[in-house]
This record gives structure tokens, C-alpha cells and sequence, in this order.
């Protein structure tokens, strides 16, 4: 591996693909902040910010990673842990509050390597 380069990196590795469950969350440390990792099926991946809006401090401190991950139709959401308000894995919306959103981040799978981008624009 190379060392890390200057700041401006765009994409940040996470960890293997094979590493990760399908339908169970975990957490990583990525450009600073606390993410959700997603695996929802073979290949499909999604990154969320791990806090839930809903939940006061004193709430579940495992985050959104700990909820239970599931589909709507066609839309890929993980359930709050503590108050099961469910997120599109893909935008973050809430899916019922649409007034309410966590960060979503990019992410994408090259040799094997999970990798989170940036932020999504909100715009989505």
C-alpha cells in the first residue's frame, strides 16, 4: 500500500467486501466522521452517517449501524434502532419524515476494496 497522500483524497478505503455481512451494519471512521456501512446484497453497498436523528443523547450508542436493514418496494432502508423510523440507504431520507435526513456518502467497490467518497449532495 502507499502512504497516504495529501488530504484532498477523494475515496477512502473501509475495508474488504468479503469482510462485510449481508443486511447488517458496521461503523468506520471516514474522512473524520462516524459512518454506517451497508452491505445489502453481493455487491451493493451504502454509507449513511451512523447517528439517528431521532434519538436523544442519551439513546442507543451503537447508532443507525445497529438497525435492522430491509427493503420498502424497491427502496433499500436500515430502521433506527431506537425508534425504527426507517432510512433510504441510498439518500438518506427518512421514509417517514421526509422533512428529516442523515448524511449519505458515496461508495463504491474496486478489486475487492469497499471505498467511501464524500457526502452526497442533498440534491438527490
Amino acid at each position: 500500500m502507499t502512504a497516504r497522500s495529501a488530504p484532498t483524497e477523494e475515496w477512502q478505503p473501509v475495508c474488504r467486501l468479503v469482510e462485510l455481512e449481508v443486511a447488517r451494519g458496521v461503523t468506520a471512521l471516514v474522512h473524520g466522521q462516524a459512518i454506517a456501512i451497508f452491505k445489502v446484497d453481493d455487491e451493493t453497498v451504502y454509507a449513511l452517517g451512523n447517528h439517528d436523528p431521532f434519538a436523544r443523547a442519551s439513546a442507543h450508542a451503537g447508532g443507525i449501524a445497529k438497525g435492522i436493514v430491509g427493503r420498502r418496494g424497491e427502496v433499500p432502508f436500515v430502521a433506527s434502532p431506537a425508534h425504527r423510523h426507517g432510512f433510504d440507504l441510498r439518500t438518506g431520507r427518512c421514509l417517514d419524515d421526509p422533512q428529516v435526513s442523515v448524511p449519505a456518502y458515496d461508495v463504491k467497490v474496486v478489486e475487492g476494496v469497499v471505498l467511501v467518497g464524500h457526502r452526497k449532495s442533498d440534491a438527490a
